[in-house]
């Protein structure tokens, strides 16, 4: 019998979207990481695009020095891309009605049919349990200014 080791979120920069200074474009993938070593992808195609909203002062006539427009990418922490890709993964939040708990059990219930779907029988409840991991790309981590293994700003 296949067993779930734990689950695993993949983080890189969206290719598909335009990132600038002013905006990023995320995209992730969900997978479940067998103890054999074999990935499972559970869930593709999710991500958020984020946009870095400033403002400007209104320059003297005499004041020939530019004002310098954050970059998003500088100002975006390593801990908060792995926050917001745990939340993009799921659970979603409630909707039509529906509580909490009913969002949180159909969205487990929802990754553990795509599993039997690829012969891995496990319970929801398991899943729920599971350590979850994100990483982020190398190139990923090399735009918000950090090296792989590194916990300070560069």
């Amino acid at each position: 019998m296949t067993t779930v080791a734990h689950l695993l979120t993949l983080v890189d920069i969206n290719d598909a979207a335009v990132s600038s200074g002013g905006s990023m474009s995320i995209a992730a993938a969900h997978e479940a990481v067998l103890v054999d070593g074999r990935h499972v992808r559970l869930l593709d195609g999710r991500g958020w695009t984020s946009t870095l909203m400033t403002a400007r002062r209104e320059s003297a006539p005499d004041d020939r020095s530019p004002e310098r427009v954050p970059d998003i990418w500088d100002t975006t922490s390593v801990e908060e891309i792995e926050s917001h890709a745990r939340m993009v993964v799921g659970p979603d939040e409630p909707f039509d009605g529906c509580s909490q708990e009913d969002a949180e059990a159909c969205h487990w219930a929802f990754l553990r049919d795509v599993l039997l779907r690829r012969g891995v029988t496990v319970d929801a409840a398991e899943l729920r349990r599971l350590r979850h991991d994100v990483v982020l790309s190398e190139r990923l981590l090399a735009r918000v200014g950090r090296a792989s293994g590194d916990d300070a700003p560069v």
